[in-house]
Parts: C-alpha cells; structure tokens; sequence
C-alpha cells in the first residue's frame, strides 16, 4: 500500500505475544516525509510496533520497508556511567580512526571506519551546543549528566546518524522545560519520518499528522492530537445519534406489530362470532377464513421482519460506537486536620491538606530530595511514594499475586475490583509483571498505593504521567484534584500540574542555598543537602508507610 511519497511503508504484519495472543494480524500502513505521532491507550502495543519497525523485534510475517536507516530511541535510555559522551553518539571508533590517521596512519581500516564522516567532530559538537549539552569534551562520562541530558544527548546520537526515519517513545520523560524546548527544536528541523510516541500534549500538537492504533489497526488523522480528537468526538456524537435512531426505530416496528397483532385478533374473533351465527354460507366462511390466514401471515411476517431489521440496525448502531477504556482511578476517602504535622523536615515542612510541587530544571534535585526526605524519617503520616522508574520485585509474578503478597489481609475480591478499576479486568490481572508496558506499571503501582492499609495520607508523586495514555493522564489530574490529603508532586508537565492545582511551589536552583519568598506569597526554600529534623514516627507507623517498588 505504498505511495510515491511514503518514506515508511509496513506491509502485513503479523506478531503475537509470548503466550500466542495475536496483537497484529495483517497491519498495514504507509507514512511520508512528516512529524507523526502513534497515539493509543495504554497495552494497545505502542512500544512494541515501534520495536517492529526499528528492527528489535522480528515479526511472525510482513515487512517493513524505508527509505534510509531507522533509529529508535527507547523510553528512558540508559547508559552505562563510565560511558563517554563520544561513546553514547556512537562515533567513538570514528574518533579513533581519525585520531590514528591524523597521526599518519594508512590502514585501510580506519578510512573504512571513517567513510564520508570526516566532519563528525565539528557536526557533534554543533548538535551539543545547539541543545545545550557539555560539547568541549567528548571524553566527558555521562555519570555528570542529569537523566534529561542522558535523553537528550542519545537523541542527538540518534540524528547524527542521519536516518531516514526516527522513532522516539516518551522523549519527554524527565526532561525540563529548558530541554523540552530544544528537543522541539530538534523535531522541528528533522526532515525525515518522525514517528513519536508520548503523552504530552504539548509535543501532540506540533506534529503534522496522528496515527491511531487500536485494536490492532493504524488510521491516520491528518491533524495533531486536537484535530483526531474533534473527530473522534465528532464520530462518537454521530454513533449516539444513529443509536438513538435505531432505538427509536425498533419501538416504533414493536408498536407496529403489537397493533397488528391487536388487529388480526379482532378479526379472528369477529370471523368466530359470524361462524357461530350462521350469518355467512359455510363455503364463503371457509374462503374468507384461508385468505384471512393468508392475508394474517403475510402481515405478521412483514412484521416480524421489520421487527429483526431494526434489532439488527441497532446492534449495528452500537458497533459503531466505540468504547474506549480508561482508567477509573479512585483515591481513598479520609481526613487530615488542617494543623497536622505531615512532613518536618529543614528543608520541606508541610501541614495538614498541603498540595506542592517540586520545580527545578534536570540535575537540581528534586527526586534526591524525595528519597531524602524518606530516609530521614522525616515523614509523620502514612504515606505513598510513586518513583519515576517502577521495579517489582519479582518480574515473575502475575499482577494480582503481587498485589495479594503485598496486601494479605486484603480479600481476592477487592483486589480483583481496585484492579478493575484500573483497567487490569478479567485474564489481564493475571499479566505477568515482566510483561507490562510502562503504562501498565503506573496503574499498577497505583492500584497497589491505594488499596494499603492504613490508608495514605500523603501521596509523593515523581514524575506519574510518564508513559501514561492521554486519557489515563485525565483520569489521574481529575482524582488528584479531588484528593483530601497531602500532596507532593514532581512533573515536568506544565498542564498537567495546572489541572491539579497546587498550593504553592518548592523549586530547586543547583549550587543556591537560602529560602526565597515567592511573588504569589508562597515561601520557596532553595535545596540545601544537610541533616533533616525527626518527627517521631513510631516504627509501627513507618511500616504502614510505603514505597512502591
């Protein structure tokens, strides 16, 4: 199904997943020369398509055919701390071979592995000053960077490669707004296909074009994300519409039919009363009752089948409405007195509902603050603490036995319904938890948080729309902004902490020290690391307090 201008052509691909359920059977699609992104609820195989493409995954059957190279940068990329900064952009051998040439060298090898990048250092270190990035030493380990610049610096990698197609899964995550900005940047001046995966609206609305996967099929809206969901409103109106047509439909054929019915019967006993009166001949009775019969029959068969057309454009109707599922997340209902001592710390002190976010730019501190502020027993209430990087225990586990281990004084059947809740219905609580998207183990983490006991008072949050569908993301801002407790929030998001509402905001600078007084009248204290004060939480209520792991 290519086009003269498709850059990116998939042709009847086949995949299932490890246990044999088929998540793609036959999916073709072909994009051009645009900024793309794949939108789709969370588990609809997202991450794994992207995979497909780039060639890290192998299909059952079907092809992917592009014009160029593919890269993929992956959710969170990792790299290993001793790394250079040469050796993340992938041109640390064409370094060395310049190096050896440039020192005379005449190996055959090095001009192999040099090839037409003769350029390669100016070009990488251009593409780190443009994003902001250390570019004076390639040697530099990436230990120094924060996890926004290790994303940054990976998809800088990733665009000296000159691909003919890039892929990035949640580029946003953990970046700041500085390096949201360049990344846009970035995106802005590629030129090939750029298919993007990722929860951020404001990313969703600088592309050209959204595909849609679901259920295992790709459409194409020609829009940004505001574009497809005017449609899909405009879809959902019209579906509601033709169901309440077809409703109408049915009742008004049933009417029809019973009053046939009534009639039918009047006639037959009016027939009966005439045979019994001897007022017609019986010849003439008898004609008159065979061709009332064939009339009847005819009727009532008309009926009928007016009756199980409209029953069936109705059920059509209802096809046509689309049932997308979302995350229903409910927070648990409790108290906490205005005056209450919820975290006393030098750095941090919160009383009674307070809601604050935690600001900075990448590197200043702000997940450091958190586990500190845990570690010194700092917290007075039962708590929830959300990382960015979710890590079960035990991989091996289904999701419910997991949640059952952690919860054992919990029945099956409320932990089968708060995982309903989240979308875990039926077989899918009993996924394993190696095989979840990163989706997946937010609502999972969630779901877990949220059915201990006692019941938290304060949630700290780092980072919790990271890999989170759209809608999903909706859902948590509505239930947080209906939370009575405590609330820490670290999210780069700026709409997202707007939708939430806070009451005032903590931001940490690198190298500052002091509070500062917010314009707003909020006391902002800078990050200063040092020893916190206790406040007496009883070992008791530090074990009723969590960290989802």
């Amino acid at each position: 199904m290519s086009t003269p201008s498709s850059a990116l052509c998939v042709s009847d691909l086949d995949f299932s997943w490890p246990d044999g359920t088929p998540l793609f059977a036959g999916l073709s699609f072909s994009v051009d020369r645009r900024t793309h992104s794949l939108v789709g609820s969370n588990g609809a195989g997202k991450t794994t398509l992207l995979g497909l493409i780039a060639g890290t995954l192998v299909p059952a059957s079907g092809s992917v055919t592009t014009a160029g190279d593919v890269v993929l940068v992956t959710q969170n990329p990792q790299a290993d701390p001793g790394r250079t900064i040469a050796d993340v952009l992938g041109i640390a051998p064409i370094l060395a071979a310049l190096s050896r040439v440039e020192a005379g060298s005449v190996d055959p090898a090095d001009f192999e592995t040099i090839g037409d990048d003769w350029d390669i250092e100016e070009r990488a270190r251009a593409l780190l000053s443009e994003s902001v990035l250390p570019h004076d030493d390639l040697l530099r380990t990436v230990d120094t960077l924060s996890g926004g610049e290790a994303t940054l610096l990976t998809i800088c990698g990733a665009l000296l490669r000159r691909p003919g197609a890039l892929l990035l899964d949640e580029p946003t995550n953990n970046l700041d707004s500085h390096a949201r900005a360049r990344l846009f940047r970035m995106i802005d001046e590629f030129s090939g296909v750029l298919l993007v995966v990722t929860h951020d609206l404001e990313l969703l609305e600088r592309v050209e074009a959204t595909l849609e996967l679901h259920t295992g099929s790709i459409r194409l809206f020609g829009g940004p994300h505001s574009v497809y969901r005017e449609i899909l409103d405009a879809e959902h109106r019209a579906a509601q519409a033709a169901v309440a047509d077809a409703r109408s439909d049915l009742a008004k054929q049933k009417r029809e039919k019973e009053e046939a019915n009534t009639t039918l019967a009047r006639r037959e006993r009016t027939a009966r009363k005439a045979e019994r009166d001897k007022r017609v001949p019986k010849i003439v009775m008898g004609l008159r009752k065979n061709n009332a019969e064939v009339a009847a029959g005819k009727l009532a068969n008309k009926h009928r089948d007016d009756v199980i057309a409209a029953t069936d454009r109705l059920h059509e109707a209802r096809d046509g409405i689309r049932v997308d599922q979302s995350a229903r997340i409910t927070l648990p209902e409790m108290s906490l007195a205005s005056r209450a001592q919820v975290v006393d710390d030098d750095r941090l002190k919160l009383l009674g509902p307070e809601r604050v976010a935690i600001a900075g730019p990448n590197g200043s501190g702000k997940t450091t603050l958190l586990e500190s502020l845990i570690a010194a027993d700092t917290i007075c209430v039962p708590y929830a603490y959300l990382p960015q990087r979710l890590r079960f225990v035990d991989e091996s586990k289904s999701l419910a036995q997991a949640i059952t281990d952690a919860n054992p004084d919990i029945g099956e059947n409320e932990i089968r319904g708060r995982l309903a809740r989240f979308l875990f219905r039926g077989r899918r609580g009993d996924q394993l938890l190696s095989e979840l998207s990163g989706g997946e183990r937010i609502r999972a983490a969630l779901a877990s948080a949220l059915l201990h006991t006692p019941t938290p008072k304060l949630l700290i949050l780092d980072e919790p729309t990271n890999n989170l569908d759209i809608d999903t993301v909706e859902q948590l801002a509505d239930a947080l902004t209906g939370w009575q407790g405590a609330l820490i929030l670290v999210s780069h998001d700026p709409g997202f902490v707007r939708r939430v509402g806070m009451d005032r905001t903590v931001t940490l600078e690198p190298n500052r020290a002091g509070p500062e007084e917010d314009r707003a009248g909020a006391v902002t204290p800078r990050y200063v690391a040092g020893n916190g004060t206790k406040c007496g939480v009883s070992t008791q209520s530090r074990q009723q307090s969590r960290t989802v792991q």
